[in-house]
């Protein structure tokens, strides 16, 4: 509570040092313009043509130190940072004082010549020196060498400036997209744009968002993919036509998912997967030297020839290689069935043969596709909008190319028969009918257009973040995201209610504290609720105290890919090594809500495998029902106890 004092008397005195110079008529707020010459790294840079000649600089002041009749500064501006040199004889001795009374973080403007000091730094010496205006807050101390990621994400502006390697990955951002779009240029393709609100939200297995046009009383989706609309300008006549923008999925968030994120589609006619191919691995190229220099790019400890030409492999070859079942000699969805059965993979009755061939990738194979590698011939039954592969109509004209273990791209040849699209279309419509809430519905708009006639056609997507990552190094999508999708925090008189209203109740604790337990403000009905009885049977004591209970910090938590129940729980257990458990609590909670809580496990179970993964223990959780609905709250205890604490 002191430091958080401190840091509201620092901002009052801040705040008084402006109302005076707003009454010496020497208000900050009222420039509006203030010329720059030079940003630090060209004075750096050209400092022998430079030296003793002067130039104009503007940014924020980050740190200061008073030493008498001569100061020195550093200013932070948009390339980098620079030292500067105040002495008050040079800037007069009113000018001098005001320079004294400024904060770290104020934003200044510096008038001087450059030069180098005694210690060989190069510096300017300043002549002029104006406040532009007027920081009010200081910086938290925590933002020094900050490390907390919850509070990077959301203050993101304080992040840029503290942490010059995260300005550094979202320059590296623009010139990715930059470079994109210099290179589809060459390639004679047209950048266009597409609607985000949509009423039939499809092009992608992904559950959309829903939201309500006032003007016309409807109901109408954001999108999920950029496709079924750049594919109605290829039948229009643009043969090469482009989009980058953004996408919405109403689905989880980890590592590499974020639910509104950019997406770049392209479309070409008269090409076919095969012309995608192609295009890609020159695009990787292209951008591997461009923004990196080098097509040799580390990621962690792995190392990636973006140079080579790339690996393909059919999906049927991927998983003989890696799990030794062939589906060549599996050909029905019954035998496909039971060999997933016997592998413990989770599969749902509506699944076909092709969901199956698509799970055993998914399990066996991609986390193994380090170097780049086209996995080619997806199945028909998770590719509603392809091609059909000549000779065999269980498989598909389509690639997905993966690196370092990810899917960085999915491209088809593009079904163009509008009899065969209805078809596919219907089998969605059957899908979401049994449940699948990731499946196309019927767009007769799209069917109308491809029945004018639509070229053969090669297409792909590409993940502008996921790219954003490997190129960059980032371990996680929202270090690639500017402002990336967080959970609200209780602000204001929100948070005030909810304290006056649990004060009598409950101790006094900090809510929006990403450490916390999550509490739920919605108290239960009791003439609704229903608990499970209290078992009849004893436990004798001895093999109770064989559980191994433990308090458990979750230092990741993603959702198991094709998995709608199941999160994956990376635990801190307090013995130096890393645990995992799976807990079918999806329904209940998003992964990135859970991350940094402390929480109960069972810790000496033995592993059992869950779609693969071995599960190590059970997460502790509170169940009950009101009414028809299951109720669960995963048990989330004060986050001081430490890692590994044993309960008794």
């Amino acid at each position: 509570m002191a430091a958080i004092t401190n840091e509201n008397e620092q901002s009052l005195i801040r705040k008084d040092k402006l109302l005076a110079l707003q009454s010496e008529g020497k208000d900050p707020f009222v420039i509006t313009k203030y010329d720059v010459t030079h940003h630090s790294t060209d004075i750096k840079a050209d400092f022998e043509a430079l030296e003793g000649k002067d130039v104009s600089i503007a940014g924020r002041m980050m740190s200061k130190r008073v030493m008498g009749k001569a100061s020195f500064c550093n200013v932070l501006d948009r390339r980098g940072d620079i030292q500067c040199y105040v002495a008050r004889d040079e800037i007069g001795t009113e000018s001098y004082q005001e320079f004294k009374k400024m904060d770290i973080g104020d934003i200044i403007g510096v008038k001087g010549f450059v030069f180098r000091t005694k210690t060989g730094e190069i510096s300017v010496h300043v002549k002029e020196l104006t406040l532009l205006s007027k920081s009010l807050r200081p910086f938290p101390e925590k933002f020094h060498g900050m490390t907390n990621t919850d509070l990077r994400y959301r203050q993101r502006y304080l992040d840029l400036i503290m942490n010059t390697d995260v300005r550094d990955t979202f320059e590296k951002r623009s010139a990715i997209i930059r470079e994109i779009r210099r290179f589809l240029d060459e390639r004679d393709f047209m950048e266009v744009e597409t609607p985000m609100l949509v009423p039939n939200a499809g092009g992608a297995a992904a559950r959309p968002f829903e939201t309500h046009y006032n003007a016309l009383d409807e109901d109408i989706k954001l999108r999920i993919s950029l496709e079924l609309y750049l594919k109605r300008l290829i039948v229009g006549g643009f043969e090469r036509v482009y989009e980058i923008g953004r996408v919405f999925r109403n689905e989880g968030v980890d590592t590499r998912h974020n639910p509104e994120f950019t997406l770049m589609e392209l479309y070409q006619a008269y090409t076919d997967y095969n012309g995608m191919m192609e295009l890609t691995e020159s695009l990787f190229k292209h951008l591997a030297e461009k923004v990196c220099g080098t097509t040799l790019i580390k990621y962690g400890d792995n190392e990636i020839d973006l140079g080579k030409p790339f690996a393909r492999k059919t999906m049927i070859e991927a998983i003989k290689e890696f799990s030794g079942v062939d589906f060549d000699k599996v050909t029905s969805e019954e035998e496909a069935k039971a060999v997933a059965k016997e592998r413990g993979l989770e599969f749902e009755d509506r699944h076909k043969w092709g969901d199956i061939v698509n799970m055993f990738f998914d399990e066996y194979c991609e986390e193994k596709m380090i170097q780049p590698t086209f996995i080619i011939d997806h199945p028909v039954d998770v590719s509603p909008l392809t091609k059909k592969k000549p000779g065999d109509p269980r498989l598909v004209e389509r690639f997905e190319l993966y690196i370092n273990g990810w899917e960085m791209c999915n491209a088809y040849s593009e079904l163009n028969d509008p009899i065969d699209q209805r078809e596919r279309f219907k089998a969605q419509d059957a899908a979401a009918a049994a449940g699948d809430e990731e499946a196309n519905h019927t767009d007769e708009d799209f069917l109308n257009a491809m029945e004018l006639g639509m070229p053969p056609t090669g297409g792909i997507g590409y993940g502008i973040d996921r790219l954003t990552m490997l190129l960059t190094g980032s371990p996680a999508i929202r270090d690639v995201i500017l402002f990336p999708t967080m959970k609200s925090l209780k602000t204001g008189s929100e948070q005030a209610s909810s304290e006056e209203t649990d004060s009598e109740t409950a101790p006094a604790v900090n809510v929006n504290d990403p450490s916390m337990p999550i509490f739920d403000s919605a108290k239960p009905d009791p003439a609704a609720l229903t608990i499970e009885p209290l078992f009849a049977d004893f436990v004798d004591f001895e093999t109770f105290s064989k559980s191994d209970f433990r308090a458990v910090k979750v230092k990741d938590c993603i959702a198991v890919p094709k998995s709608k129940k199941l999160l994956q729980f990376t635990l801190d257990d307090g013995s130096g090594t890393d645990r995992t458990i799976l807990s079918g609590i999806h329904a209940y909670y998003e992964p990135e809500e859970l991350i940094g809580k402390t929480c109960i496990a069972i810790t000496n179970l033995p592993p059992r495998k869950m779609m693969g993964i071995d599960s190590c223990g059970m997460l502790i959780s509170a169940v009950h029902n009101e009414g028809e609905e299951e109720k669960l709250h995963l048990l989330m205890v004060d986050p001081s106890i430490p890692a590994g604490a044993k309960l008794y």
